[in-house]
């Protein structure tokens, strides 16, 4: 069934593109429900006064005079279900929380709640009352008044330089293009389309333009309602954001630190089109539209966009971009052998290349994998290539791996190639006998390293058999070159291999995979086994935990089954979960599989190598991939992302007989270990032309953020054929917070000029138990039973004794972590935030509340002190005290958290180093207490987890200290900024406050 809403419930289909117009609607009036304290809604004629001083509702059992409120009363407007009466929980599920707001008025904080029919109605009501709460009654500048906006004077300006005849007015194809090159992805029928109603609504048609109506058309068509919604949220002055107002929405909104004033103008001179504009430092809406739709405001956090991982770690410890087949551009049976797929997965970053060797024709050995013999690529051509475009993309190790399907002479030349062709690029260095690991990609930078198999040292011929690969012979059974049959009793086959090739093996040396104890006992590190999806797949359903601790020493590659005759792909979360490296992928098929490996490696510096999660690496650590809840040690978190509109959306592509309009609606999707793989959709906006108004809100917890991966996905809910219109994959930690621009990509992940998508991320912790926004009042929250992290008994007396003595430590942190989040989650609900708003946007929301009354009563924050007090003079309203009451408990738990952390981090940190004194004798004391089978494992996964919980938890701790810390310096800064701080000569520094303790070695 369609899940739709209607977002044509705006009179007259009016498009709220200033203030006036919101006031304007107001003026007229709607209807809206009133929502009482007992959860019942009564539908009413809301209206503001002609005089602009009052908002009155009819019918009412009240007199007139008292169905109003004065707009001077008003100390806040707020939107979405944030008041007690909305959070109620007889009335979360009946409307969605884009369509709720409420006044807050009057010296006692009374709260009036209100429902309306459309999120559209909610935007005027909220702008237009926080226009006249900051403003009066002076009417805002309408375009075409006495007093030019900025905005106006400027679109006159363009105006006036198109006017080449100086006659007032420019032809309609010209005022067309200019509206095009100033919006560039709006189509050209919509513009023409926006000028005919205007000319016909003025009545003066025609091939000509004037100036007024040229100003009336660009207003309309580009001016993006949700945006301008959002300016006068941050302004100040009007309609334009200065450089303070900037400061603080980069600030509060969007989580960026270190902002000055300096960025703020520099913002100013590089996206404000107005000349005056740029010289007062005001940013306008389409200065400020622009701004939000740069890469400077990108959804991508900059930092990823370079190298910014550790990369000194073994080999093992990463992921490894690799490609299967690379040189096909279509399926693997049909396709055609096309030298271009090397050069397009090495330009995206791709470290491992797989090269099928076969006899040529002419005595030289090719690569192909169609039935065509004509279409095959010759061996020295693909090496010539991957010489020239190995590190083109990244500078780290290339993994070649060669899979021999031709005859020892052929081999030999294969070998000469190599060598001749990559020279000092190729690896040779024999391995280090005494090291453990692996070396790093950093020590690697710049080599090629051979894959392939080795002769056995006892062999001195120049040749020699070796076990064969299992990978390439279902091809070669289709393209009827098989020549060797399987041995008898099902063995593995053996090929004859050439020394040449053999020597130039050293860190990647294939093996045949027999069981996880022989590996654990025999494998050396720098042998590594291929594994089909088949088998592999197997491995991560059974023995999920074993697949893991044999990834932390050895390199393993997961190849696709030969049925996948379609070159389709197989999902490679489901092996990176279990911390498989390299997950061979078909560069040449598009599709969500490829979606995914694409977002991922694009997470440090598209380099080709991605750290796996610490949980993965350390050496003793407990991780279940198929987890179904938090994992021991690693912080939960939510995801609460607001999908608010989409701009430029093309049509699907095979929807030929489709005529022009496209109802498009959004999924999210979490793509990750199976605990956190989930997925929301928006309603489906109807009717929306290009840009869409969905304006909902959607939530994720997210157990293991280092491997989550968002993908969002617009779908087309009445398409014939094709129902995809766009995607865009990004790594959860990539993720930026606040107002952000998504970049859609078509299905083959290439670009889509001016197609975006415009979210709300706001990423908080999971604050223990339900979800964010299931969360009823405050005193219900007290009744939920705390769950404490315990240790598990290893049955060996001795190092059980020894992890008993944190189980205190491990309640304290708890205690100290959750009373702290508690209090945090109630002050901001009192202040009508949300639990992803910062330290900083509650303080200033009680300012303005004080500031926005003739009566204010006297509150201040002592910033004297370290933890400083907020003190009222004089009797004070009933909210404003349970504010303050909770303010005061959030201080008190903050306080004991950052004087007790210390010495609670000791005895965990304690207790850990002791458990990791009897990691090396684990063995010895497993044989003395004669453990033997599921008693042995059941000891060293409990030993694992104690480890994990230990570390995890001291970690924790670690993070909520420095965010308490951070919290106290918001509220020294934001009370000094917002007036309601005294004694302010004694804000703390931030780096003396934000100094965590020591990170814990691995």
């Amino acid at each position: 069934k369609k899940k739709t809403v209607s977002f044509s419930s705006m009179p007259n289909d009016r498009k709220i593109n200033s203030t006036a117009a919101c006031i304007s609607l107001m003026l007229e009036g709607c209807e809206l429900k009133k929502v009482r304290s007992n959860s019942r809604m009564y539908s009413r004629f809301f209206v503001l006064d002609a005089d602009m001083r009052s908002v009155r509702w009819e019918p009412s059992k009240k007199d007139s005079e008292k169905a109003r409120i004065e707009i001077k009363s008003v100390k806040e407007v707020r939107v979405g279900k944030k008041t007690p009466v909305l959070r109620s929980n007889g009335l979360s599920d009946q409307f969605p929380d884009e369509c709720a707001f409420s006044i807050i008025y009057g010296d006692n904080y009374e709260s009036l709640d209100l429902v309306a029919s459309s999120a559209d109605v909610v935007s005027a009501w909220v702008m237009g009352l926080r226009y006249l709460v900051s403003y009066g009654k002076h009417s805002p500048e309408a375009p075409g008044t006495s007093h030019p906006s900025l905005r106006t004077s400027w679109i006159s300006s363009v105006f006036d330089l198109a006017d080449l005849e100086k006659s007032g007015r420019i032809p309609v194809s010209r005022a067309v293009q200019l509206i095009k090159a100033l919006n560039p992805g709006m189509k050209t029928s919509t513009i023409e389309l926006k000028f005919k109603e205007l000319q016909k609504a003025s009545e003066r048609p025609g091939a000509e333009v004037a100036c007024d109506l040229f100003v009336e058309a660009y207003c309309e068509l580009c001016t993006r309602p949700e945006i301008f919604f959002l300016l006068v949220q941050f302004s100040s002055n009007k309609e334009y954001l200065g450089v303070k107002d900037l400061l603080m929405f980069l600030e509060v909104e969007q989580g960026m630190e270190g902002v000055t004033e300096e960025k703020c103008l520099e913002i100013v001179s590089k996206y404000e089109p107005s000349k005056e504009g740029r010289e007062k430092g005001y940013l306008a809406i389409d200065g400020f539209t622009r701004y939000l739709l740069s890469a400077d405001c990108s959804i991508f956090d900059p930092q990823h966009r370079k190298v910014c991982q550790d990369m000194a770690q073994p080999l093992s410890h990463y992921y490894i971009s690799s490609a299967h087949s690379a040189c096909l551009l279509e399926d693997n049976f049909w396709g055609r052998s096309d030298i271009s797929g090397y050069i397009s997965a090495l330009g995206l970053g791709c470290r491992s290349i797989e090269l099928v060797l076969w006899d040529g024709p002419e005595g030289e050995p090719v690569v192909y994998t169609s039935p065509s013999a004509a279409s095959c690529v010759p061996f020295r051509a693909v090496v010539g290539l991957i010489d020239q475009h190995a590190f083109t993309a990244s500078a780290y190790p290339l993994i070649l791996c060669l899979v021999v399907r031709c005859s020892a002479p052929q081999q030999r030349l294969a070998a000469q190639c190599l060598r001749k062709t990559l020279g000092e690029k190729l690896y040779l260095e024999p391995p280090n006998p005494v090291a453990s690991y692996l070396p790093s990609p950093e020590e690697l930078k710049g080599r090629i390293l051979i894959k392939g198999k080795k002769l056995p040292p006892t062999c001195e011929d120049s040749e020699g058999e070796v076990s064969d690969e299992e990978e390439g012979w279902e091809l070669a059974r289709r393209l009827g070159q098989e020549d060797r049959e399987a041995p008898e009793g099902g063995g593995l086959r053996r090929v004859r291999l050439s020394r040449e090739l053999s020597e130039l093996v050293s860190l990647c040396q294939a093996v045949p995979f027999q069981d996880f104890e022989s590996s654990r006992r025999g494998q050396r590190y720098w042998e590594m086994c291929s594994f089909s999806e088949v088998e592999a797949g197997r491995f991560a359903n059974e023995c999920p935990a074993e697949l893991v601790s044999y990834n932390k020493r050895f390199l393993s590659r997961i190849y696709p089954s030969p049925m996948r005759i379609d070159a389709s792909n197989m999902n490679p979360q489901d092996f990176w979960k279990c911390g498989c490296q390299m997950v061979a992928m078909n560069y040449q098929t598009p599709g969500l599989m490829m979606d995914l490996n694409a977002g991922w490696f694009r997470q440090n510096g598209a380099c080709g190598y991605v750290l796996r999660p610490a949980i993965m690496r350390e050496e003793v650590s407990y991780f279940s991939a198929n987890a179904k809840d938090s994992l021991p040690g690693v912080p939960a978190q939510l995801l609460h992302l607001k999908v608010i509109s989409g701009q430029n959306l093309p049509k699907p592509k095979g929807s030929g007989a489709k005529g022009e309009v496209v109802e498009p609606y959004v999924c999210a999707e979490i793509h990750g270990i199976p605990a956190d793989c989930a997925e929301h959709r928006t309603k489906t906006a109807l009717q929306s032309g290009d840009n869409p108004i969905f304006d909902e809100s959607l939530e994720f917890q997210i157990n293991l953020p280092e491997l989550a991966v968002l993908r969002f996905v617009v779908l087309d809910d009445d398409y014939i054929g094709d129902e995809f219109i766009a995607q865009y994959t990004i790594p959860f930690e990539c993720l930026q917070p606040g107002y952000r621009h998504v970049p859609l990509q078509s299905l083959a992940g290439e670009p889509l000029p001016h197609a975006t998508l415009f979210v709300h991320v706001a990423i908080t912790d999971r604050r223990g138990g339900g979800k964010g926004h299931r969360r009823g009042l405050a005193g219900r929250r007290g009744r939920r039973v705390r769950e404490y992290t315990s240790t598990k008994a290893t049955g060996i007396k001795a190092i059980d004794e020894v992890f008993r003595t944190a189980t205190q430590p491990l309640r304290e942190a708890t205690d100290l972590r959750e009373n702290v989040q508690n209090a945090l989650v109630s002050f901001k609900e009192l202040c009508g935030l949300t639990p992803a708003a910062n330290m900083k946007q509650c303080i200033l929301t009680v300012s303005t509340w004080l500031l926005h009354s003739d009566s204010a009563p006297s509150v201040t924050l002592n910033l004297a002190e370290q933890y400083p007090p907020m003190e009222a003079q004089g009797p004070i309203p009933d909210l404003l005290r349970k504010v303050l009451t909770a303010y005061e408990t959030m201080i008190q738990t903050s306080r004991t958290l950052i004087e007790s952390a210390d010495a609670v981090y000791g005895k965990l940190i304690q207790a850990q180093q002791a458990g990791m004194d009897f990691h090396k004798e684990l063995h010895r004391i497993e044989t003395k207490e004669g453990l033997r089978g599921r008693k042995l494992q059941k000891a060293l996964e409990s030993f694992a987890w104690n480890i994990t919980v230990l570390k995890g938890q001291a970690d924790l701790l670690k993070h909520a200290k420095a965010e308490a810390l951070d919290n106290l310096w918001q509220i020294h800064n934001a009370g000094q900024s917002c007036g309601i701080g005294r004694n302010g000569s004694a804000s703390p520094e931030p780096s003396r406050l934000r100094t965590p303790l020591e990170p814990i070695p691995e």
